[in-house]
């Protein structure tokens, strides 16, 4: 059985429970090196045999699965592999050999992104929509999902594998609507023991990172939700009713 596993944003505690029993049971281990925080595989046993997925073409993945079908193998990605995870590719290939696997969710990085902050992305009248997205790269982002034009939403938006691009990011997101001094925030390595949180404007993007070094593994996090105005949520709001309590008098 392949278990494709979420590792969590970074520190080594945030691995589901389901996640670490397969890595302490697994008899063979890919994970992505580049990414994954090397502290999770002190779980693995000692004869597990492991491989590090950062050097490795999908042909030489799916060959390790596939030489070890009969074993329990886990395939460990970042965060949660439903986001820019490339886990469909692998999956598809392994229908075709017969192959079967199982997926583990897992915490994302915008989510322990916005522990870091102590920030909620869904504040009543400010935002009920986070836009998960990405600059386009050697990997294109199709033109309608364009950075400038999500940008004409003004809500909550988290970008990732950004951080080379800065300038133009920050360019695109005013051009979209959002203002130049609107609240943005930088987390490095959101989790990680060398975890960083920059809070800084839409236009001082770029200079916030440089400023502090950043320029790989960050989060680019957007909107008024890490102001100070909000609206108090109606669930605990004494004068409204619902199925489990009736407004008070």
């Amino acid at each position: 059985m392949i278990y494709f596993i979420g590792a969590g944003p970074g520190a080594e505690d945030l691995i589901t429970v389901r996640g670490a029993r397969l890595l302490e049971e697994a008899d063979v281990i890919i994970y992505a090196g580049s990414l994954v925080n090397p502290a999770l595989l002190k779980r693995a046993k000692p004869e597990c045999e492991i491989y590090d997925s950062a050097g490795m073409t999908l042909e030489q993945v799916i060959s390790v699965m596939n030489s070890s079908r009969d074993r329990c193998v886990v395939r460990l990605h970042t965060g949660d592999p439903c986001i820019y995870g490339a886990i469909r590719e692998q999956m598809d290939r392994l229908e075709e050999l017969g192959i079967e696997y199982s997926y583990v969710p897992g915490v994302s990085s915008f989510i322990g992104a916005a522990s870091a902050l102590n920030a909620e992305y869904t504040l009543p009248d400010v935002s009920q929509t986070v836009i998960l997205t990405r600059m386009a790269g050697r990997t294109p982002v199709p033109e309608k999902e364009e950075i400038s034009s999500l940008a004409q939403h003004e809500a909550t938006m988290v970008v990732f594998l950004t951080s080379t691009m800065l300038e133009e990011l920050s360019r695109r997101l005013i051009e979209g609507g959002y203002a130049p001094d609107s609240p943005a925030a930088i987390v490095y390595k959101a989790t990680w023991p060398d975890q960083k949180v920059i809070r800084t404007t839409v236009e001082n993007i770029p200079r916030a990172a440089e400023e502090n070094g950043i320029h790989k593994m960050a989060l680019i996090l957007v909107g008024g939700f890490l102001g100070d105005r909000y609206e108090r949520s109606r669930l605990y709001d004494p004068g409204f009713s619902h199925q489990f309590r009736e407004a008070e008098k």
